[in-house]
């Protein structure tokens, strides 16, 4: 990835406190807005979910380590969709975040 695809994408990021954790998601792009239109939401969220802090294996699994884990996107997905506590505030700070992108281009085009 260029050094300038790199910083597109990290322009996009949220920063989504969620109970005990933080979320990284990513905004999506509009040509993404436009292919996710037809699923539900929840699933379409999973993957623009791009880092976590403070999330241990004990989080995940009973009995698992209690050290904080690096981020892994596939294990990520199966644990979130079994946490309805967490999915919804992640649901809310994606969906914001892309009307908040449409509104920042609605003021750029009237002034």
């Amino acid at each position: 990835m260029s050094v300038l695809t790199d910083k597109i994408r990290r322009a996009r990021e949220v920063r989504v406190p969620a109970g005990e954790f933080t979320f990284v998601i990513r905004r999506p792009t509009d040509v993404e807005w436009i292919e996710i239109a037809g699923q539900s939401t929840a699933r379409a969220v999973l993957p623009f979910v791009i880092g976590w802090e403070g999330v241990k294996e004990m989080d995940m699994i009973p009995g698992g380590d209690p050290h904080p884990l690096p981020f892994d996107s596939e294990a990520c997905s199966e644990w979130l969709s079994d946490r309805i506590d967490l999915l919804p505030i992640l649901l809310e700070a994606f969906v914001k975040s892309y009307e908040a992108h449409i509104e920042q281009r609605s003021v750029a085009v009237k002034n």
